[in-house]
């Protein structure tokens, strides 16, 4: 029978819980070339140029649907340029920077292939990817005008 305030009866047999339940995200630092894989969606990966530039590939949209990628900053004023690569023109969405005279500037990014962490980009400055199968939907925050560059 329900109790006051419960909005549905549930019948269990044999139900155990047991352990504890983590809600840690899963935290990948990169510093060279790499492949995304689908399963590695709902991670935050921080990017260091330190050694170089490289290229971040991401999945191919088709096979992202549902899929959340988070690339955060390392370092301040990157080495090198750190590339994150999709499989076509299907990045799409707005970029949030903070231009050098205090006023807030926005990157419209409309079809790109690229996002790329700039060697002006501040320690903290992140774009997330969101993929529907279609498009990979971005947005992020950059500390500084000219921290991302979009081709």
């Amino acid at each position: 029978m329900a109790e006051v305030g419960c909005l549905k009866d549930v019948a269990c047999q044999n139900l155990e819980v047991s352990g504890s339940v983590s809600s840690k995200v899963n935290v990948v630092a990169l510093t060279l070339a790499t492949t995304i894989s689908t399963d590695q969606s709902g991670t935050v990966f921080t990017l260091d140029s330190a050694g170089g530039a490289y290229d971040v590939t991401l999945p191919t949209v088709a096979s992202a649907s549902g899929c959340i990628f988070r690339f955060v900053c390392a370092e301040n004023t990157p080495t090198a340029d750190i590339t994150i690569s999709s499989n076509g023109a299907n990045i799409v969405g707005v970029l949030h920077v903070q231009s050098d005279t205090n006023e807030d500037n926005l990157i419209s990014v409309t079809g790109h292939t690229d996002v790329l962490f700039d060697t002006t980009a501040l320690i903290g400055d992140w774009i997330e990817l969101i993929g529907n199968g279609t498009n990979y939907f971005v947005k992020g925050q950059g500390s500084v005008q000219g921290a991302f560059t979009i081709a």
